[in-house]
């Protein structure tokens, strides 16, 4: 649970900025259990731009052609910081800093045709070319033939770690799927000697078959491609959350991406600078299906300049339970313009249902109490709202609004 850069600030956040939510959220989100703040992609780059990336970017590396962030942006990284003081203070904070990362090796470091640290190799014999990201111009990809190519990783990991960075968000490693990155970035990472959360993006097209291979190298992996603040975007996930949510574990945790919520587009890759397009009601669906199918939850807007009521969507230590305390979660009806998933509570016999409607016109929706492991005469309670909610015999019959969702705690009396 944390905030990530992206959606309200694209390639372009600053220290100010980052520092900015980070004191928000130790202020006001920490209790409830977020920790942890990302620097989204770009932060090498003194001349990122919104609504897009910069061909031929002068990305600022060191002398082994690993990515440093630009002062201009970051000022406590100027003489070679790094992101240690940055780091330092999130820490202070009680708070957790993690980074993103592209595949590959700058296309700065082959054009100089830097030394790869602790070889005789450079950055031109490990460099693939042919193998760059479709969407990002700023890296080469890497021939994992070459023996230093694992040596660059390392390198690269090792001065993240030194920095103290806990999580990295891995870039380009799913689409198509990099079993070769994958192994050799989760190996730099335990080469490094410090604990730290990988993250791999961004998720089109991902099978479950990749299961054990994902839960062997990454703790978490995207199911989507980029989730932004449009209803259909948040239709579509309610499939693939279904397909993933039965291997959610703390073996790995399938990602349904950021909460494109509260104030983004302030300098994004996409859309201009706004609060969420999302309804009321579609912003309850969007964070009742992430927490009932227990996708790591990764706030995407600017968090101080975001209205309270965003901030009590975050904060409702009720649903957040269903996130931390729930097992078996899945789909288990989908029939016209009604989704119902169930889950059962690990601390107490209690039964959770979330009820969602597809629909665009409000409706009365008929749930069977049986088909969500309770039964006659089970109390209901709406977790959004704290209020009891009626039953009728077997039968539980809530009211939702369009793109709507009741999620419910069902306890036996």
């Amino acid at each position: 649970m944390g905030w990530n850069s992206w959606d309200c600030y694209g390639t372009t956040v600053t220290e100010k900025e980052v520092l900015a939510n980070a004191e928000f959220m130790a202020e006001h989100l920490l209790p409830h259990g977020w920790d942890t703040v990302v620097v989204d992609i770009s932060w090498s780059d003194p001349t990122a731009r919104s609504h897009g990336y910069n061909e031929g970017a002068p990305l600022v590396v060191d002398d082994h052609g690993r990515p440093q962030p630009a002062p201009n942006r970051f000022p406590s990284a100027a003489g070679g910081a790094g992101f240690g003081p940055l780091a330092d203070r999130v820490h202070a904070l009680g708070l957790r800093f993690g980074v993103h990362v592209m595949r590959g090796i700058p296309r700065v470091a082959t054009e100089r045709d830097l030394p790869v640290l602790g070889t005789d190799a450079t950055a031109r014999d490990i460099a693939d070319p042919g193998e760059r990201c479709e969407w990002n111009p700023d890296n080469d990809g890497l021939d994992h033939g070459h023996p230093a190519a694992q040596a660059y990783y390392d390198s690269a990991v090792a001065q993240l770690a030194g920095w103290g960075v806990d999580f990295i968000k891995a870039d380009d490693m799913l689409w198509p799927y990099r079993r070769a990155d994958i192994e050799a970035y989760a190996l730099a990472i335990l080469r490094s000697g410090r604990p730290i959360e990988l993250s791999l993006s961004p998720g089109r097209d991902v099978a479950t078959t990749r299961l054990e291979h994902l839960r062997a190298h990454a703790t978490m992996w995207r199911v989507c491609d980029d989730l932004w603040d449009r209803w259909e975007d948040v239709e579509a996930n309610f499939a693939r959350l279904a397909r993933w949510a039965p291997f959610a574990s703390p073996a790995g945790w399938p990602d349904g991406d950021m909460l494109p919520l509260g104030h983004i587009g302030i300098r994004a890759e996409r859309g201009e600078d706004r609060h969420s397009l999302l309804t009321a009601a579609e912003q309850r669906t969007l964070v009742t299906l992430w927490v009932v199918a227990r996708s790591p939850l990764m706030m995407g807007g600017d968090l101080p300049t975001s209205s309270p009521e965003t901030i009590a969507l975050l904060t409702n230590d009720a649903v957040l339970d269903v996130l931390r305390h729930s097992t078996d979660n899945r789909e288990v009806l989908r029939e016209g313009e009604l989704v119902l998933w169930a889950a059962r509570s690990t601390t107490t016999p209690s039964r959770y249902a979330a009820v969602f409607h597809l629909g665009d016109a409000p409706a009365v929706v008929d749930v069977q109490l049986g088909n969500v492991g309770a039964a006659r005469g089970w109390r209901a309670t709406d977790l959004w709202s704290g209020e009891p909610v009626p039953t009728d015999g077997d039968w539980l019959r809530p009211a939702v609004e369009p793109h709507g969702t009741r999620l419910l705690r069902l306890d036996p009396t």
